[in-house]
């Protein structure tokens, strides 16, 4: 059974079996459900593109010989450095429209599960806000070579998978 209850003015809580959620604020305006399912569609764009850097073109490197491998990730560079510029903007604006729904929650982030890890999902996206605009920077000055370009993914990889659990998690550690 799944019951609201008002706690505080900014905030409700839903009680299912399971436990207790706090979630956000009692009357959600429309704002909050678009802003939700921008962001999703771009963290999802987001991450699909770095799981297929990291995952999958690492596993083909073995098998393409190494000239036929630069054109692609020559390719496969132009077309992410054309693209993810449009779609962190619209990742990092819609999280920026969504944190205002929860300022109650970042404003004492120690004070529920659900701020903390919040707070620290917000940090991890800025660390990887930080990754790339290092990517971009070496490679307008070119210095971006294979292996820092390899570590660089490897490390918003990781921080993207983090990111991904605690948006999860968050909901049910109140």
């Amino acid at each position: 059974m799944k019951t609201f209850t008002n706690v505080k003015a900014h905030q409700s809580v839903w009680n299912d079996n399971y436990g207790t959620i706090a979630i956000k604020s009692a009357a959600i305006p429309m704002s909050y459900p678009l802003l939700l399912i921008l962001h999703l569609f771009a963290a999802i764009m987001f991450v699909g593109t770095v799981f297929f850097e990291v995952i999958m073109l690492e596993g083909v490197r073995k098998h393409v010989p190494k000239e036929v491998m630069r054109s692609m990730e020559g390719a496969i560079g132009r077309r992410a450095r054309a693209i993810m510029p449009w779609v962190l903007l619209l990742l990092f604006g819609a999280g920026l429209g969504l944190s205002w729904f929860h300022r109650g929650a970042l404003s004492m982030p120690l004070e529920s599960g659900f701020g903390l890890l919040l707070t620290i999902k917000i940090l991890l996206a800025l660390s990887v806000f930080g990754h790339f605009i290092t990517a971009m920077v070496m490679h307008r000055l070119g210095n971006l070579r294979s292996r820092a370009s390899q570590r660089i993914h490897i490390s918003v990889f990781i921080h993207v998978v983090l990111i991904v659990l605690l948006a999860k998690l968050m909901f049910y550690i109140g």
